[in-house]
């Protein structure tokens, strides 16, 4: 329609230019309305405040309290996160507490009956936080008292694995008051926390007196260390809480990225908060029976909680056990395998044998004890013997089909042979042996058919060698010679060099290999200060924190050779019984793991390098020493509040005005 006919059209109707001015009004109008639902809405603005609480029943840091229910109220429906891992009531509760939170209100009920003139605290941690946005609220702890005043002091610090230096997480630290010895093993921990992701722990509601501290992985809930499974840290450092005033730096930000103020903030500094204690688990001392396994029909093991120094005694009830087994012992002794030489017993599907070992009794002793045993072949007679057929018949026609053609073939089936492995690297490094290794053991190795050259400029030459079986042993045979950097070494063994109990033997081998150049490799001589005259064993470790070289050392420094180019790390620990090897303490004996410290820097090598370093291992705090690149238990995220208000602000083009937004989420 024309506008001239609107005109008309409206003073007929006698609505004059009111109706003239409407009509463009809402044809606009609808205009906006349909561009408005093309688009997405904005939710407005996000909830960035955090559970605040409103009341609790009894009062927070309440006196001479009677009830075992507690009530916490907030401002905003909540939600509790983790529970059972995060909250912890001390002290120790040995009915565990019931603890739920719903809507607005976090209940506590104490099963446990409250003692006398006691603080009680309950530490949340980071566990609660609002239902919608899950803002956390921080760190809470609540506390409480039974008598008429609260006791407020606390201890910190950081558990570690004494073997590698890993944060634990979730261990159990308690304090006692009784400073014997035997509280441990005898009375539940006074007061408790338990370490956070970074091993850290810390433990409120201390009064004032002297204590000592443990750790424990309390396996059975009953907050004292009764089983040697059990994972644990003592010390004998009498530890007394105090505290003062302090004053500390807070950074306030204007942004994620921009520095908007520091303040100085005052505060009460509880002390010790740097205690640092080393966890282990107990090697097993107990003697037992594990089990007897017969998994291949021509060996069977047996496998003991601890080694012995003594060899079981075995005796055969339905054959002749006399000279009819060679037994390989594990290094701990621990487990040991019978290898059957008789094939008649091989056949044999069950071995009925009295066994005499030592074991440990109810009050701790070793004594001789003798079970009898039925070992039972997983691999029966019946299945090896229709094995061997079908292998005969695909063996017979193979040779039936070669005859037809013409092809050379075999009359005889040819007896099995002896396969060793040889582990003979094309690229050898100088300060490393080849080995050849078997399945089975051997009967006899005759070194005289086993030849070792190496080339100098184009001629061949003996090289000198030495064949030696590896200790613990008959199925390893290390190969010792004088590796030389940058040359060119063939071994050539003759055929039947090795016979094994079977009197299978082994075929002819030949290999060349090339010692690698010096120009490959690094070196790095660590000097280790304040080690002079102690026995100390240094490791170089990969980035999985696994044991490269090892160097055992007196004078205080250690040198490696022949190492590739790479980035490694450094580990050492006072070798107090001088064994080579990293042990364990024992809280019974009163002894401590022996100490562990890692070089605090990631050592980067490369190809004909010489690197000198310096190293002050106690320089540095243990909780501190192990590089991030290598510690496997990484840290939670920190729980924070997302700051997702600035980022819709930035998105809208609008200003953030944080203060503006309370009254309008």
């Amino acid at each position: 329609m024309s506008k001239d006919k609107i005109m008309t059209n409206a003073r007929k109707t006698g609505h004059g230019a009111a109706t003239v001015w409407a009509l463009p009004l809402c044809i606009a109008m609808l205009t906006l309305y349909s561009c408005a639902k093309m688009g997405q809405p904005d939710g407005g603005w996000f909830d960035e405040t955090p559970p605040r609480i409103l009341h609790t029943s009894p009062a927070d840091k309440s006196t001479g309290v009677a009830s075992r229910n507690i009530s916490i109220f907030f401002d905003e429906f909540i939600k509790l996160d983790n529970q059972q891992e995060k909250v912890v009531v001390s002290p120790p509760q040995l009915e565990p507490p019931e603890i739920k939170g719903a809507g607005r209100r976090i209940k506590i009920e104490l099963k446990d009956s409250l003692h006398p003139n006691t603080t009680y605290t309950i530490d949340f941690s980071d566990a609660i936080s609002d239902n919608n946005e899950g803002n956390p609220m921080g760190n809470y702890t609540y506390s409480f008292s039974t008598g008429d005043r609260i006791d407020t002091l606390e201890v910190a610090g950081h558990v570690l694995e004494a073997e590698n230096l890993e944060p634990i997480k979730g261990i159990l630290v308690g304090l006692y008051s009784n400073l014997a010895d035997s509280a441990f093993r005898t009375e539940p921990m006074l007061r408790v926390s338990r370490t956070d992701s970074r091993g850290r722990f810390v433990i409120r509601g201390i009064a004032p007196g002297d204590y000592r501290i443990f750790a424990l992985q309390d396996a059975d809930a009953n907050f004292r260390f009764n089983q040697k499974s059990e994972k644990l840290a003592f010390s004998h450092d009498i530890v007394t809480p105090w505290s003062k005033p302090d004053v500390r730096q807070d950074t306030l930000w204007l942004d994620s990225l921009h520095i908007k103020d520091i303040a100085r903030v005052d505060y009460t500094h509880y002390m010790p908060d740097d205690i640092v204690l080393r966890a282990f688990t107990e090697m097993q001392t107990d003697r037992y029976l594990i089990k007897t396994e017969r998994t291949e029909a021509n060996r069977f093991s047996v496998f003991f909680s601890n080694g012995s120094d003594s060899l079981p005694r075995l005796r055969g009830l339905n054959f002749d056990a006399r000279g009819a087994f060679i037994i390989e012992s594990s290094r701990d002794r621990d487990s040991l395998t019978y290898w059957i030489k008789d094939s008649m017993l091989i056949n044999q599907d069950t071995l009925n044998v009295e066994l005499r070992y030592m074991a440990t009794d109810s009050t701790g002793v070793l004594r001789m004890q003798t079970d009898t045993l039925g070992i039972l072949s997983r691999d029966t007679y019946e299945r090896r013997m229709k094995r061997e057929q079908k292998a005969r018949e695909e063996w017979r026609k193979k040779q039936e089909k070669a005859e037809k053609r013409g092809k050379p073939f075999q009359t005889v089936m040819p007896a099995e042979a002896l396969e060793p492995r040889y582990n003979v690297e094309p690229r050898l490094d100088p300060d490393r042996n080849p080995s050849i290794e078997f399945d089975t053991p051997l009967m006899r190795a005759d070194t005289s058919m086993a030849h070792l050259y190496s080339k100098i400029d184009t001629a061949w030459y003996r090289a000198p060698m030495v064949l030696r079986r590896r200790a613990g042993t008959q199925r390893v045979i290390d190969i010792l010679g004088e590796w030389r950097p940058g040359t060119e070494y063939s071994l050539e063994i003759d055929s039947a060099a090795f016979t094994d109990i079977y009197n299978r033997v082994s075929g002819p081998f030949k290999q060349g290999f090339m010692v690698r150049s010096n120009d490959e490799y690094s070196t790095v001589i660590m000097n280790i200060g304040g080690m002079r005259d102690t026995a100390v064993v240094a490791q170089l470790l990969d980035g999985s924190d696994k044991v490269v070289k090892q160097v055992a050392t007196t004078n205080g420094t250690a040198e490696f050779f022949y190492i590739k180019p790479g980035t490694y790390y450094m580990r050492m620990f006072i070798d107090t019984n001088r064994n080579g090897v990293w042990d364990t303490g024992d809280y019974d004996g009163d002894r401590q793991p022996e100490t562990v410290f890692y070089y605090p820097e990631k050592i980067e090598c490369r190809a004909k390098w010489d690197l000198p370093l310096s190293w002050t291992p106690t320089a540095t705090p243990p909780e501190r020493q192990k590089p991030t690149e290598i510690v496997k238990q990484k840290p939670d995220m920190d729980r924070k509040i997302k700051n997702r208000n600035m980022e819709r602000a930035r998105r809208l083009g609008i200003e953030y005005a944080p203060k503006t937004l309370k009254g309008r989420q």
